[in-house]
């Protein structure tokens, strides 16, 4: 009995005091002193200066992804799954449903792919795409998009990014804004370019990623005006006539990241080499144990920055990815045919970048199921999670040590077989992550969340939470290439003398910080700022306040709030509407004007 007493205790009190030494008044970003407009300033505490890249030798993208392939040439990089069949099921209503099943992955080494970008770079050259004009790519998130983006760095092409679900007006409105003349997309987007051809003004090329090229390509190369070629064809064209690299430098635009337009027409961020490396660097430098033998899950649009930097990440340190979809993630995904094997579930993943929608969806699909089952599986499961909790919230007598292993063995164990059973980190971005949400999959999944905050303008980089920083409802301390500086709003009541927690409108600086927006100089003077050190800095809007231990939470937005007649400025995000649903809709009450908010609310 006593061998069973000294296993459950030790692995308890060596946990306790590891997570003592470890947390106990850590702090995680420290005040600098900086230049441009008065704030409140926090650097990372591991790094003095600003990360600008965590490879030697390395300072660009390009520079990064050959570098990994001469390193990982045999590793696998790049994997599909292929389509075994298909099928559309017709339910009682009439809808229709595409269900898929699809096979397990196949894999194409970094030397491979590396092949295939150099080819491609250089049928691209071959078409007749000049360096100084652009490139557009237009399609949902697959190998053939990472190795045209490639293809284009070695070139020093810059790249448009447009989401494929973009609606027709800002379609248009990017591809002539940017006067790009070869786009490259898929077969579906390929037929939306076809139905807006005679709005596009500078578009002469289009290559598609699938060999089968859709039929409607010929009355537009009968016409003369656009060519189209697949993307084999393309890379075929490169082999044969080898033309050498034309690497791009630091300074120089890798993307043109257009955002998805949410308040009137998309605006394009310029994004240089050395602005998303100082990002890729930085989250590298954080990640636990980040090496080649991870494997990651890549299913998020790679029109946002989030994704395109988390797979340069991945790639840069020799680590494989495969390519999934939202709608073929697990199992029980909307187009997965019943029996067969989701995203997850063929890859096992072991890291995954997420939005807080998707963590929403696995949590309520868990919750769904545990209910629907009751009876001694759901007590079970209340009193595993309901222990864990305890434990995470810093219980000394919550689940730790042999109690902690029976749970995963017993509970958690089939939850963390939805993603694969193998993740151990999880990085969100994109949007604020709920508390509850955060907890339950922090304890079902038994891996860290890194809750980062940054913005397209700044390559997604501001701050990021670190793996052992278990708190709830905050963003994380700054990325090592990142400045975070709080800055006086009178107006809204936030200032940075307020106590006990000094708030203000969030400024991010660095080496991260983008060049503006591309033809629209009013609106990038606006928010971008150059101190007299020269660092950039960028108004994001939103306003925040710093904790004692240098980390950062979100408490408002300056448009979500209002003047009122009297002058009384009001914040829309802690509005309270008071109703009975069965009355009629009545004139909204305003409450909690936001200049007598307490640092608490």
């Amino acid at each position: 009995m006593s061998v069973y007493i000294i296993g459950a205790i030790v692995p308890l009190v060596v946990t306790l005091l590891l997570r003592k030494n470890s947390n106990n008044g850590k702090k995680r970003g420290v005040p600098i002193d900086v230049g441009g407009q008065d704030g409140y300033a926090i650097r990372n505490a591991g790094f003095p200066t600003p990360l600008e890249t965590a490879w030697e030798g390395v300072s660009t993208l390009a520079e990064l992804f050959e570098s990994a392939c001469k390193r990982h040439g045999n590793k696998n990089l790049l994997g599909t799954r292929k389509l075994i069949s298909s099928e559309v099921l017709v339910s009682g209503d009439g809808r229709s449903f595409e269900k898929l099943h699809l096979g397990e992955y196949e894999w194409l080494t970094y030397a491979a792919v590396f092949q295939r970008v150099s080819n491609f770079g250089y049928g691209l050259a071959q078409l007749g795409h000049l360096r100084d004009e652009r490139v557009a790519i237009f399609a949902d998130t697959r190998a053939e998009w990472f190795i045209a983006l490639q293809g284009c760095f070695r070139r020093n092409v810059t790249v448009v990014t447009i989401y494929s679900s973009l609606g027709e007006e800002a379609l248009c409105h990017s591809l002539n804004e940017t006067e790009v003349t070869t786009v490259i997309c898929g077969s579906k987007e390929l037929k939306k370019l076809v139905e807006i051809s005679g709005q596009l003004d500078t578009v002469k090329r289009l290559i598609c990623m699938d060999d089968d090229v859709p039929s409607v390509e010929s009355p537009l190369e009968q016409s003369g005006r656009w060519t189209v070629k697949s993307m084999t064809s393309v890379e075929k064209l490169g082999q044969d006539n080898p033309t050498g690299a034309d690497l791009p430098l630091p300074g120089d635009v890798a993307v043109i990241m257009y955002t998805s337009g949410s308040t009137g027409l998309p605006k394009g961020v310029m994004m240089t080499h050395a602005n998303v490396l100082a990002v890729v660097s930085a989250v590298r430098t954080i990640v636990p144990g980040l090496e080649s033998n991870d494997v990651y899950l890549a299913y998020l649009p790679l029109a946002h920055i989030l994704e395109l930097a988390a797979e340069n990440i991945v790639a840069g340190v020799g680590s494989a990815i495969g390519y999934g979809s939202p709608l073929t993630l697990t199992d029980t995904s909307n187009k997965i045919k019943k029996g067969t094997k989701g995203d997850a579930s063929a890859l096992r993943p072991t890291v995954m970048a997420a939005v807080p929608a998707i963590l929403d969806r696995v949590r309520d699909g868990v919750r769904s199921k545990v209910d629907a089952k009751g009876g001694l599986a759901k007590c079970l499961f209340d009193l595993a999670y309901n222990r864990r909790l305890s434990a995470v919230n810093g219980n000394w007598f919550g689940a730790w040590g042999l109690e902690l292993l029976l749970w995963n063995l017993l509970v958690f164990k089939k939850v963390r077989a939805v993603l694969g059973g193998r993740v151990r980190f999880l990085l969100s971005g994109g949007a604020p992550l709920s508390g509850d949400t955060q907890r339950f999959i922090n304890i079902c999944l038994g891996a860290p969340i890194g809750q980062g905050y940054g913005l397209t303008e700044t390559c997604a980089g501001g701050t990021f939470s670190e793996f052992d920083d278990t708190s709830v409802g905050r963003v994380g301390n700054p990325l090592p290439c990142s400045y975070i500086k709080l800055v006086d709003w009178p107006e809204g009541g936030y200032l940075i003398s307020d106590s006990p927690k000094p708030r203000g409108e969030i400024v991010i600086g660095g080496p991260n910080v983008t060049l503006g927006y591309f033809k629209n100089e009013e609106k990038s003077r606006e928010v971008y700022k150059v101190d007299q050190k020269g660092m950039r800095w960028f108004y994001t809007g939103d306003i925040g306040q710093f904790h004692a231990d240098g980390c950062l939470e979100i408490i408002d937005r300056k448009k979500d709030i209002v003047k009122l007649q009297h002058g009384e400025y009001v914040s829309l995000g802690k509005v309270c509407i008071s109703r009975s649903l069965t009355d009629p809709p009545k004139e909204t009450t305003l409450l909690f004007p936001c200049c007598q908010l307490s640092p608490a609310d």
